[in-house]
């Protein structure tokens, strides 16, 4: 009861399948990329997609959506100038200028919790329009 009350005070809590999701695709490598959205009527955060390994960046940008706020997590795949074989690990704060003021202070005001729980991000970036975490953008940041 206690924890219920605490976390209700400082964001949403974290579903189970949330935080298996992330570890599927940080160990396994069985998901690209996760979306989660907030469930608010459970006050919680939840899987809303998955993507298959063999999607592409295309795929998980065209799965947020255009008009509110989500987080995600997208497993970066690269090749280094030594051409090593890599991956990072992004968590994405999707909250588009087109998103209502409450869906993007909920998803603010919960985003470090939420963060918190997910053991193993490389890099954060926070986007407001698609360009802001492009292919470059996270290339860029990976290297």
């Amino acid at each position: 009861m206690s924890f219920r009350m605490s976390s209700a005070s400082c964001g949403m809590g974290v579903a189970d399948h949330s935080k298996n999701a992330f570890l599927e695709l940080k160990r396994k490598k069985v998901h690209r990329y996760v979306i989660f959205k907030i469930d608010e009527k459970k006050k919680e955060v939840v899987v809303e997609k998955t993507g298959a390994p063999g999607e592409s960046y295309d795929d998980f940008a065209a799965a947020l959506p255009e008009n509110d706020c989500r987080y995600a997590i997208y497993d970066f795949d690269f090749v280094t100038d030594e051409n090593c074989q890599k991956s990072k690990i992004f968590f994405i704060a999707w909250s588009p200028a087109t998103s209502r003021i409450r869906a993007k202070m909920l998803y603010a005001t919960s985003k470090d919790r939420f963060r918190q729980e997910l053991d193993g991000i490389h890099y954060e970036i926070q986007a407001t329009d698609p360009t802001e975490m492009d292919m470059d953008v996270l290339r860029d940041r990976a290297n």
